[in-house]
């Protein structure tokens, strides 16, 4: 059994700022991803700048925050943030959706490339590959911030986190951060390495993330507010069933496509 490790929340202090940690870890997957856009850009795998990478990372960060923030308020807490609605801009305490984020980010990349012109299934493929840093570097947030904890467990590896009781719990939050992360970028990065067709990256991660996810919360404990909601399924597992759904759809009719052209 091990005890959670006495993180302080907060970085460092600029005199009245407080920077955390959680903040700090969002700022790095999005630099993160933005180096990625930047090293495609050089490889010529994408039709745009580097001045270009940066302003689509800018709308993206845009989307992310505010289609996630909105995402968590509508799916995961809305009695509470009907009731507190100055708290849904308190983003530093967490709470943020990643089907929410998914959808705000793909209306700000969308809304992007029409104004800019510019082909959005190349980018959605380099955009879904970039994302993995940001999920990576979030779920390590999640984890400093002792939120989204696991469940009780006799694992070794149990983890005894603050609010979370006396019994040792799945660090769920690290669980994640491998498949979110490095595990689903390298998937991503054999789709892109057998197929050239536009989308089947960005359709491939729409899948893949939806089955890791669902997987992943069997050891996650389920919201308290919420709990199982229907069939012994969490509200993350329940999002994830539609989005696997679109995912394994758009990959199905690429291919049936591709096979028709050939």
């Amino acid at each position: 059994m091990l005890q959670f490790p006495d993180i302080d929340p907060i970085a460092f202090e600029l005199g009245p700022l407080a920077v955390r940690w959680y903040g700090l870890m969002y700022l790095a997957g999005f630099v993160s991803a933005y180096a990625y856009l930047c090293r495609e850009v050089k490889l010529k795998r994408l039709d745009l700048s580097c001045e270009s990478a940066g302003d689509l990372m800018f709308a993206g960060v845009f989307g992310v925050v505010l289609g996630g923030r909105l995402g968590y308020v509508l799916f995961y807490n809305f009695a509470y943030y009907i009731q507190h609605p100055l708290e849904i801009l308190y983003i530093w305490e967490g709470g943020m959706s990643f089907h929410g984020g998914l959808l705000g980010v793909t209306l700000a990349v969308v809304l992007f490339c029409r104004k800019r012109g510019l082909t959005i299934g190349p980018l959605a493929d380099a955009l879904v590959i970039a994302a993995c840093f940001g999920l990576f570097f979030g779920r390590i947030g999640n984890f400093i911030n002792a939120e989204l904890w696991g469940r009780v467990t006799d694992v070794p590896w149990g983890m005894v986190f603050p609010g979370g009781g006396e019994l040792p719990r799945h660090p769920s939050q690290l669980y994640q951060a491998i498949c979110e992360g490095p595990v689903l970028f390298a998937i991503l990065n054999l789709v892109r390495r057998y197929t050239h067709a536009a989308w089947s990256v960005f359709y491939s991660f729409i899948a893949a993330y939806a089955l890791i996810r669902f997987g992943l919360e069997f050891f996650r404990q389920p919201d308290s507010h919420l709990g199982l909601i229907a069939s012994g399924l969490s509200m993350g597992q329940l999002l994830s069933i539609p989005m696997f759904c679109i995912g394994c759809s758009g990959v199905w009719l690429l291919n049936k496509s591709n096979t028709k052209g050939a």
